[in-house]
Protein backbone atom coordinates (compact mmCIF):
# COMPACT_ATOMS: atom_id res chain seq x y z
CA UNK A 1 0.00 0.00 0.00
CA UNK A 2 1.29 3.45 -0.93
CA UNK A 3 0.02 7.00 -1.09
CA UNK A 4 -0.95 9.68 1.45
CA UNK A 5 -2.69 7.25 3.80
CA UNK A 6 0.31 4.93 4.10
CA UNK A 7 2.66 7.90 4.50
CA UNK A 8 0.51 9.25 7.34
CA UNK A 9 0.51 5.84 9.03
CA UNK A 10 4.30 5.67 8.83
CA UNK A 11 4.67 9.20 10.17
CA UNK A 12 2.24 8.41 13.00
CA UNK A 13 4.51 5.60 14.18
CA UNK A 14 7.46 7.96 14.71
CA UNK A 15 5.70 11.02 16.09
CA UNK A 16 7.18 12.48 19.31
CA UNK A 17 5.12 12.28 22.47
CA UNK A 18 2.68 15.20 22.42
CA UNK A 19 2.72 17.92 25.07
CA UNK A 20 -0.94 18.69 24.36
CA UNK A 21 -3.92 16.63 23.22
CA UNK A 22 -6.92 18.44 21.75
CA UNK A 23 -10.13 16.44 22.22
CA UNK A 24 -13.05 17.26 19.92
CA UNK A 25 -16.43 15.54 20.50
CA UNK A 26 -18.64 15.54 17.40
CA UNK A 27 -22.00 14.22 16.29
CA UNK A 28 -23.13 14.84 12.70
CA UNK A 29 -20.70 17.72 12.15
CA UNK A 30 -19.42 16.78 8.67
CA UNK A 31 -19.40 20.38 7.46
CA UNK A 32 -17.29 21.55 10.40
CA UNK A 33 -14.58 18.86 10.48
CA UNK A 34 -12.00 20.18 8.01
CA UNK A 35 -12.30 23.92 8.82
CA UNK A 36 -11.99 23.29 12.57
CA UNK A 37 -9.02 20.93 12.19
CA UNK A 38 -7.19 23.61 10.19
CA UNK A 39 -7.88 26.20 12.92
CA UNK A 40 -6.70 23.86 15.68
CA UNK A 41 -3.50 23.12 13.79
CA UNK A 42 -2.75 26.83 13.31
CA UNK A 43 -3.42 27.61 16.98
CA UNK A 44 -1.41 24.72 18.45
CA UNK A 45 1.61 24.76 16.13
CA UNK A 46 3.59 27.19 18.37
CA UNK A 47 3.03 25.01 21.46
CA UNK A 48 5.21 22.08 20.35
CA UNK A 49 4.17 18.52 19.55
CA UNK A 50 0.40 18.05 19.75
CA UNK A 51 -2.27 15.59 18.71
CA UNK A 52 -5.93 16.03 17.83
CA UNK A 53 -8.33 13.35 19.07
CA UNK A 54 -11.76 13.45 17.43
CA UNK A 55 -14.50 11.42 19.10
CA UNK A 56 -17.31 10.60 16.68
CA UNK A 57 -20.35 10.14 18.92
CA UNK A 58 -22.31 7.82 16.63
CA UNK A 59 -22.66 10.21 13.67
CA UNK A 60 -25.04 9.19 10.88
CA UNK A 61 -23.93 11.79 8.32
CA UNK A 62 -20.60 12.09 6.47
CA UNK A 63 -18.59 12.92 9.60
CA UNK A 64 -16.76 9.57 9.56
CA UNK A 65 -15.83 10.01 5.90
CA UNK A 66 -14.57 13.55 6.50
CA UNK A 67 -12.45 12.37 9.41
CA UNK A 68 -11.05 9.48 7.38
CA UNK A 69 -10.06 11.85 4.59
CA UNK A 70 -8.44 14.28 7.04
CA UNK A 71 -6.60 11.49 8.84
CA UNK A 72 -5.04 10.21 5.62
CA UNK A 73 -2.71 13.21 5.48
CA UNK A 74 -2.43 14.10 9.16
CA UNK A 75 -0.40 11.74 11.38
CA UNK A 76 -1.24 13.85 14.43
CA UNK A 77 -5.00 13.24 13.96
CA UNK A 78 -6.59 10.31 15.77
CA UNK A 79 -10.23 9.20 15.64
CA UNK A 80 -12.26 7.38 18.28
CA UNK A 81 -15.77 6.29 17.32
CA UNK A 82 -18.76 5.39 19.50
CA UNK A 83 -20.88 2.61 18.01
CA UNK A 84 -23.96 4.52 19.20
CA UNK A 85 -24.45 8.06 20.47
CA UNK A 86 -23.63 8.27 24.19
CA UNK A 87 -23.69 12.04 24.72
CA UNK A 88 -21.14 14.82 24.96
CA UNK A 89 -19.74 13.95 28.38
CA UNK A 90 -19.12 10.35 27.29
CA UNK A 91 -17.41 11.57 24.13
CA UNK A 92 -15.16 13.93 26.09
CA UNK A 93 -14.28 11.11 28.48
CA UNK A 94 -13.45 8.69 25.64
CA UNK A 95 -11.18 11.30 24.10
CA UNK A 96 -9.35 12.13 27.31
CA UNK A 97 -8.84 8.45 28.11
CA UNK A 98 -7.35 7.98 24.63
CA UNK A 99 -5.18 11.12 24.88
CA UNK A 100 -1.40 10.66 25.20
CA UNK A 101 -0.43 14.12 26.49
CA UNK A 102 -0.40 15.26 30.14
CA UNK A 103 -2.44 18.35 29.21
CA UNK A 104 -5.75 18.05 27.36
CA UNK A 105 -7.71 20.82 25.67
CA UNK A 106 -11.39 20.19 24.99
CA UNK A 107 -13.28 22.09 22.33
CA UNK A 108 -16.76 21.71 20.84
CA UNK A 109 -16.87 20.33 17.32
CA UNK A 110 -19.36 22.84 15.93
CA UNK A 111 -16.90 25.70 15.52
CA UNK A 112 -18.47 27.98 18.13
CA UNK A 113 -15.33 27.73 20.30
CA UNK A 114 -12.40 29.54 18.69
CA UNK A 115 -9.21 27.40 18.84
CA UNK A 116 -7.13 30.60 18.80
CA UNK A 117 -7.72 30.80 22.58
CA UNK A 118 -6.11 27.40 23.32
CA UNK A 119 -2.57 28.80 23.85
CA UNK A 120 -3.89 31.36 26.36
CA UNK A 121 -5.66 28.62 28.33
CA UNK A 122 -2.52 26.45 28.35
CA UNK A 123 -0.40 29.39 29.54
CA UNK A 124 -2.86 30.24 32.33
CA UNK A 125 -2.93 26.64 33.56
CA UNK A 126 0.86 26.35 33.58
CA UNK A 127 1.21 29.71 35.34
CA UNK A 128 -0.96 28.32 38.14
CA UNK A 129 1.62 25.66 38.97
CA UNK A 130 1.28 21.89 39.39
CA UNK A 131 -1.63 22.22 41.83
CA UNK A 132 -3.70 24.06 39.22
CA UNK A 133 -5.84 21.38 37.59
CA UNK A 134 -8.13 23.23 35.18
CA UNK A 135 -8.32 26.35 33.07
CA UNK A 136 -11.91 27.00 32.03
CA UNK A 137 -12.90 29.25 29.16
CA UNK A 138 -15.68 31.71 30.00
CA UNK A 139 -17.68 33.15 27.12
CA UNK A 140 -18.00 36.91 27.17
CA UNK A 141 -21.09 36.77 24.96
CA UNK A 142 -23.52 34.20 23.57
CA UNK A 143 -24.90 34.17 20.06
CA UNK A 144 -28.70 34.15 20.29
CA UNK A 145 -30.85 35.83 22.92
CA UNK A 146 -32.58 32.69 24.13
CA UNK A 147 -29.31 30.80 24.55
CA UNK A 148 -27.84 33.75 26.42
CA UNK A 149 -30.87 33.92 28.74
CA UNK A 150 -30.79 30.17 29.32
CA UNK A 151 -27.08 30.28 30.15
CA UNK A 152 -27.49 33.15 32.62
CA UNK A 153 -30.21 31.30 34.53
CA UNK A 154 -28.41 27.94 34.60
CA UNK A 155 -25.04 29.42 35.54
CA UNK A 156 -26.56 31.66 38.20
CA UNK A 157 -28.30 28.74 39.93
CA UNK A 158 -25.18 26.57 39.70
CA UNK A 159 -22.91 29.27 41.18
CA UNK A 160 -25.29 29.84 44.07
CA UNK A 161 -25.54 26.14 44.92
CA UNK A 162 -21.93 25.02 44.32
CA UNK A 163 -20.02 28.28 44.95
CA UNK A 164 -17.54 27.25 42.25
CA UNK A 165 -16.49 30.83 41.37
CA UNK A 166 -17.04 30.14 37.66
CA UNK A 167 -19.24 32.41 35.61
CA UNK A 168 -19.78 30.00 32.72
CA UNK A 169 -19.26 26.23 32.91
CA UNK A 170 -21.08 25.48 29.66
CA UNK A 171 -18.16 26.63 27.51
CA UNK A 172 -16.58 23.61 25.82
CA UNK A 173 -13.16 25.26 25.65
CA UNK A 174 -11.10 24.01 28.60
CA UNK A 175 -7.58 22.80 29.36
CA UNK A 176 -7.25 20.17 32.08
CA UNK A 177 -4.49 17.97 33.45
CA UNK A 178 -5.30 14.49 32.21
CA UNK A 179 -4.51 12.78 35.51
CA UNK A 180 -6.75 15.23 37.38
CA UNK A 181 -9.66 14.65 34.99
CA UNK A 182 -9.35 10.88 35.46
CA UNK A 183 -9.78 11.36 39.23
CA UNK A 184 -13.26 12.83 38.75
CA UNK A 185 -16.41 10.73 39.26
CA UNK A 186 -17.98 10.09 35.87
CA UNK A 187 -21.62 10.81 35.10
CA UNK A 188 -23.56 12.29 32.20
CA UNK A 189 -23.06 16.10 32.02
CA UNK A 190 -19.75 15.87 33.92
CA UNK A 191 -18.26 18.39 31.48
CA UNK A 192 -20.62 21.06 32.86
CA UNK A 193 -19.46 20.64 36.45
CA UNK A 194 -15.70 20.28 36.01
CA UNK A 195 -14.65 23.41 37.98
CA UNK A 196 -16.51 22.31 41.11
CA UNK A 197 -15.29 18.71 40.85
CA UNK A 198 -11.67 19.66 40.17
CA UNK A 199 -11.78 21.92 43.25
CA UNK A 200 -13.28 19.00 45.19
CA UNK A 201 -10.07 17.06 44.49
CA UNK A 202 -7.97 19.87 45.97
CA UNK A 203 -6.78 21.44 42.70
CA UNK A 204 -7.00 25.05 41.65
CA UNK A 205 -9.16 26.41 38.83
CA UNK A 206 -8.31 29.44 36.70
CA UNK A 207 -10.35 31.18 34.01
CA UNK A 208 -9.77 32.87 30.67
CA UNK A 209 -12.38 34.94 28.86
CA UNK A 210 -13.09 33.67 25.34
CA UNK A 211 -15.38 34.78 22.54
CA UNK A 212 -18.35 32.77 21.35
CA UNK A 213 -19.08 32.73 17.63
CA UNK A 214 -21.75 31.27 15.33
CA UNK A 215 -21.35 27.61 14.43
CA UNK A 216 -19.58 27.05 11.13
CA UNK A 217 -22.26 24.74 9.70
CA UNK A 218 -25.21 22.55 10.73
CA UNK A 219 -27.44 22.73 13.79
CA UNK A 220 -27.12 21.92 17.50
CA UNK A 221 -27.15 18.18 18.27
CA UNK A 222 -27.61 18.16 22.05
CA UNK A 223 -31.05 19.29 23.16
CA UNK A 224 -32.28 21.86 25.61
CA UNK A 225 -33.80 19.24 27.93
CA UNK A 226 -30.34 17.79 28.56
CA UNK A 227 -29.09 21.21 29.64
CA UNK A 228 -32.07 22.35 31.67
CA UNK A 229 -34.29 19.78 33.36
CA UNK A 230 -31.79 16.93 33.71
CA UNK A 231 -29.27 19.53 34.89
CA UNK A 232 -31.28 20.09 38.07
CA UNK A 233 -30.75 16.47 39.10
CA UNK A 234 -27.07 16.64 38.16
CA UNK A 235 -26.67 19.79 40.24
CA UNK A 236 -28.15 18.05 43.28
CA UNK A 237 -25.80 15.09 42.75
CA UNK A 238 -22.70 17.28 42.49
CA UNK A 239 -23.73 19.21 45.61
CA UNK A 240 -23.99 15.86 47.45
CA UNK A 241 -20.57 14.74 46.21
CA UNK A 242 -18.96 17.96 47.42
CA UNK A 243 -20.67 17.73 50.82
CA UNK A 244 -19.49 14.13 51.26
CA UNK A 245 -15.84 15.02 50.62
CA UNK A 246 -14.09 15.18 54.00
CA UNK A 247 -10.31 15.40 53.81
CA UNK A 248 -8.09 15.11 50.76
CA UNK A 249 -5.39 12.54 51.49
CA UNK A 250 -1.80 13.67 50.98
CA UNK A 251 -0.49 10.20 50.18
CA UNK A 252 2.99 9.23 49.01
CA UNK A 253 4.95 6.03 48.89
CA UNK A 254 7.63 5.70 51.58
CA UNK A 255 11.06 4.77 50.28
CA UNK A 256 13.07 2.03 51.99
CA UNK A 257 15.45 4.30 53.98
CA UNK A 258 12.46 6.11 55.49
CA UNK A 259 10.96 2.96 57.02
CA UNK A 260 11.87 2.97 60.73
CA UNK A 261 13.67 -0.11 62.04
CA UNK A 262 11.70 -2.16 64.62
CA UNK A 263 12.63 -1.43 68.23
CA UNK A 264 14.42 -4.19 70.14
CA UNK A 265 13.28 -5.10 73.68
CA UNK A 266 16.38 -4.51 75.85
CA UNK A 267 14.61 -4.42 79.24
CA UNK A 268 16.13 -7.62 80.71
CA UNK A 269 14.51 -6.93 84.07
CA UNK A 270 10.97 -7.27 82.78
CA UNK A 271 8.78 -10.08 84.19
CA UNK A 272 8.83 -11.83 80.82
CA UNK A 273 12.64 -11.87 80.76
CA UNK A 274 12.87 -13.11 84.34
CA UNK A 275 10.33 -15.84 83.75
CA UNK A 276 12.06 -17.06 80.66
CA UNK A 277 15.41 -17.32 82.47
CA UNK A 278 14.14 -19.72 85.07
Amino acid sequence: MSGPASAASADRAVLPAPVLSVVVPVKNEAGNVLPLIAEIEAACAPLGAFEIVYVDDGSTDATAAELAAARATRPHLRVVRHAASCGQSAAVRSGIRAARAPLVATIDGDGQNDPAFIPALVAALEAGGPRCGLCAGQRTSRKGRFKAFQSRIANGVRRRVLADATRDTGCGLKVVRRDVYLMLPYFDALHRFMPALVAREGYGVVHVDVKDRPRLAGTSKYGMLDRLFVGILDLAGVWWLIRRRRRIADAREVSAPEIPAPERNVNVGSPISEGSSR
